[in-house]
């Protein structure tokens, strides 16, 4: 066994190199072999480390670094999965990278995102200490399935982590059940400033009943989706307290927000925050990474440096400047997060070009009906502030004619399937002081970003 460890530890991170070497992340493939030439290695390169989960539908990659830059601000070293290779053979060689030979790993606190339908099979092979969960939305339907098995997947997943500390989303009725009946010790974060719940494009189209009881929630008020302060007038089911929680919006704009937050663990204060992204579903991200940081109970003013200190993860608000003017790469993947980036690109008072990239690979759904069930409609409000509009990847078409049913007056839509030419077009035709958003799936977001890459410098998506 010892032979076969030390086999699979050597040839994995010699492949690391060599991936690396050659240009490509080296990301995954390391840790498939490791775990063919030695079963189950990730409970050995794992053991002895201090290891945060972070799960759920959205917002996982950048609660993640948020996590990890609250860690930097104390002075805590940590290895993470920054690249996004969420998958077990992912997680596995983020642990193989910073294994030494001696048996110690260094840094000794892992940051580590999980996919949320890989991490039943996860949580048999590494124990956390804080498991950080942050909603439950639709989709991928071809690979998740439908929410309640994603739900129930985790479920089974927690049950395997008695001892970890939960970190779950009030706001959300899905990710809230799971603190019920548990033995483990749970955090909830959520939001006090909700607004009154009238219907609307992104009313709660994904839970709308009861987990318990089948009937329809009642909400006091929500923020987005099935998000908010929801109660089953039948059971009682209801939204806990929640531990953290965002009491007051002062700001929300392009650039961030500034927000009034209430933190009831170990000791009740309030503070000021500046978060530096923008979107309210930025806020929740935030919140939950705070809650992360009362869990492990470093002090509250370092979290807020964080939240203030923090640069966006590739591909997650990346922002390049280039000439006077503003690349901004912003991952889509759902209706719920389209829906919230639309409502993002509202509050851009400028001038702007989009460009929406749709693939159909296993990494980003082969099912694309998704994109009929988002409000571009919502773009005729700025209709008269978009200047172009572009279509690329494999669906290029498909997202051409969802655009064309919003029905606003834009330009005609260009299907453009070359990403250098979208690059070099929207570049070109963005002014002084615009910006030109690439909204990209996620493998499109990979093959754009190989460019911007090569073009400007950029860190490789791995570090």
């Amino acid at each position: 066994m010892q032979l076969r460890f030390l086999a699979a530890l050597a040839s994995s991170k010699a492949l690391i190199k060599i991936l690396r070497l050659f240009g490509s992340g080296g990301t995954t493939l390391p840790g498939k072999v490791a775990d063919f030439l030695c079963p189950g290695i990730v409970k050995i390169v794992s053991s002895g480390c201090r290891i945060i989960i972070v799960t759920g539908t959205n917002g996982k990659t950048t609660t993640a670094r948020i996590i990890s830059r609250i860690l930097t601000e104390n002075g805590i070293k940590y290895v993470s999965n920054k690249s996004g290779a969420n998958l077990a053979s992912g997680i596995t060689t983020t642990f193989l990278e910073t294994y030494h030979l001696n048996g110690k790993n260094n840094p000794e606190m892992a940051v580590i995102e999980s996919d949320e339908a890989a991490f039943r099979a996860i949580s048999n092979s590494i124990k956390p200490e804080i498991l950080v969960v942050t909603n439950f939305f639709r989709d991928q339907l071809d690979r998740f399935g439908e929410l309640y098995h994603t739900l129930s997947e985790v479920k089974e997943g927690i049950s395997n982590c008695p001892d970890a500390t939960l970190v779950l989303n009030a706001d959300d009725s899905l990710c809230a059940s799971l603190g019920r009946n548990v033995k483990n010790k749970v955090l909830y974060y959520g939001m006090s400033c909700v607004s009154a719940d009238t219907p609307g494009d992104s009313f709660n189209t994904d839970s709308a009943f009861c987990l318990y009881c089948k009937t329809r929630y009642i909400y006091s008020g929500r923020t987005y989706g099935h998000l908010g302060h929801f109660s089953c007038p039948e059971c009682g089911y209801a939204r806990p307290d929640s531990n953290i929680t965002c009491t007051g919006i002062s700001e929300l704009s392009s650039s961030g927000s500034k927000i009034t937050m209430a933190v009831s663990v170990p000791e009740y204060i309030t503070a000021e925050a500046q978060i530096n992204l923008p979107g309210l579903y930025n806020i929740y991200n935030a919140l939950a990474a705070s809650a992360c940081g009362a869990a492990l109970s470093l002090p509250p003013d370092n979290t807020i440096k964080a939240l203030k200190n923090f640069v966006n993860g590739f591909g997650r608000m990346e922002t390049i400047a280039t000439d006077g003017k503003t690349i901004r790469v912003i991952l889509v993947k759902n209706p719920t997060g389209l829906n919230q980036v639309i409502n993002y690109l509202i509050t851009d008072e400028n001038r702007m070009n989009i460009a929406f990239l749709l693939n159909d690979k296993i990494a980003d759904g082969t099912d694309i009906s998704w994109i009929w069930d988002a409000g571009f409609e919502k773009l005729k409000t700025i209709q008269n502030r978009i200047g172009n509009i572009y279509a690329g990847g494999a669906r290029a078409e498909d997202m051409a004619l969802r655009i064309k049913y919003a029905d606003f007056e834009t330009p005609v839509v260009s299907i453009i399937k070359s990403c250098d030419e979208i690059l070099d077009r929207g570049i070109l035709e963005t002014g002084p002081g615009q910006c030109f958003y690439i909204l990209p799936t996620y493998t499109a977001m990979l093959d754009i970003r190989k460019l911007l890459v090569s073009r400007f410098k950029l860190k490789d998506f791995w570090k």
